[in-house]
């Protein structure tokens, strides 16, 4: 668990911060850059919870909590100093969200288009968060690129967009709210 009695350090007044094992990098490094974006998707969820439905809000909850233990996952590199014993992101939170997943989908007509941002303010927050998500997992994937990185890590993120988009349909009415793609139709 995490204590904090302190918000500001003034450690990071210089442009540096500090990874999960101690090790100082500079706030831009791509590893930052990478859990700065799960964050800023947590938020967009966050948001996007205040117009849930009970079962809607409580899958993100979920999610919430398993974008903190990604966030702990990413900013503890492997092969750092406690790399080891590290909260990682595990193969049966990136399966709950497949679950959740194929059972919204199960009830939604298949796609003639692509859907457009919106319908309902929920189902746009969501679309914002897909966004947001998929931002993250294209900066991870170039994390990983460079540095070992929890391939559950990766997984859970293209999941996890997935289920915003799914989510978003769902709570659209179940699709029936749905802004459908009208290629060239403002020519």
């Amino acid at each position: 668990m995490v204590r904090l009695t302190r918000i500001y350090t003034r450690g990071g007044d210089a442009g540096e911060t500090s990874l999960g094992d101690g090790a100082r990098v500079p706030k831009h490094a791509l590893r930052v850059a990478a859990y700065g974006t799960v964050d800023e998707a947590n938020a967009v969820i966050g948001i996007a919870r205040l117009q849930a439905d009970a079962a809607a809000d409580e899958m993100l909850g979920r999610i919430q909590n398993d974008l903190f233990d990604l966030g702990a996952d990413l900013c503890t590199p492997a092969g750092g100093r406690r790399g080891a014993g590290a909260l990682r992101i595990v193969k049966a939170q990136t399966e709950r969200l497949e679950t959740e997943i194929d059972e919204m989908n199960a009830a939604l007509a298949p796609l003639d288009s692509f859907i457009l941002p919106g319908g309902s303010p929920v189902a746009a927050h969501l679309h914002l968060a897909r966004t947001v998500v998929r931002r993250a997992e294209r900066l991870v994937s170039e994390l990983a690129a460079a540095e070992a990185v929890n391939p559950e890590a990766l997984k859970y993120l293209n999941r996890l967009s997935d289920h915003c988009f799914v989510l978003s349909r769902w709570l659209n009415d179940r699709g029936a709210r749905d802004v459908l793609w009208r290629p060239g139709a403002n020519r």
